[in-house]
C-alpha cells in the first residue's frame, strides 16, 4: 500500500501540517473500510465496568465455547455505558484483543449473564493500556513479522 508520505530529506519540504493531513486521511480511508467492508462483534457492558474497573469478554457458554473463542468477526467493539448512555465504545482487531488477553498476567475468570452460564474473563481496563501490555504486544507483532511465530 502506498502510504502517500512526503519523503524528502529537505526540511523546507517537511510540512508538519502535510504529514499530518496525510496520516489523517489514511486513517480516515481505514475507518470507512472498517465500517464498509468488514464484520464486527459488538457487546455492550453496563455500569459494571465503573464499579470494577473491568469489561467482561466472553470465552464459553453452557459450556461451549462463545464470545471472543469463535466470533468470526474482523474488530470487536465493546461499548461502556453509563446508565441508558453511551460513555465511549473500544475498537480492537480481534486478532489483537485476543492476543492481548493471551498476554495479560492477570486476569479472573468468572461466571455470569443469563443463569450464569456464561464464562468470561474479567480484563481490568488499566491494565489492559498498561505499557508492559501494549510493549507484550508489539513484542507479539514483531515475533509475527520476524517469521517467529
Amino acid at each position: 500500500m502506498d502510504d502517500n508520505f512526503n519523503k524528502s530529506d529537505d526540511i523546507k519540504t517537511l510540512k508538519k501540517f502535510d504529514l499530518d493531513l496525510q496520516f489523517g486521511q489514511m486513517r480516515e480511508k481505514k475507518l470507512h473500510d472498517m465500517f464498509f467492508k468488514k464484520k464486527f462483534e459488538i457487546k455492550s457492558e453496563r455500569d459494571w465496568w465503573q464499579k470494577t474497573g473491568n469489561i467482561a469478554i466472553e470465552i464459553q457458554c453452557y459450556d461451549k465455547p462463545s464470545g471472543i473463542s469463535v466470533t468470526k468477526a474482523d474488530y470487536w467493539m465493546h461499548i461502556l455505558t453509563d446508565g441508558d448512555d453511551e460513555y465511549c465504545t473500544l475498537v480492537f482487531k480481534t486478532d489483537t484483543l485476543k492476543k492481548i488477553v493471551d498476554k495479560l498476567d492477570t486476569f479472573k475468570t468468572v461466571s455470569g449473564g443469563d443463569h450464569n452460564a456464561s464464562k468470561m474473563f474479567l480484563v481490568n481496563l488499566q491494565k489492559l493500556f498498561s505499557s508492559d501490555v501494549i510493549k507484550a504486544f508489539k513484542d507479539s507483532e514483531d515475533g509475527k513479522e520476524n517469521g517467529k511465530k
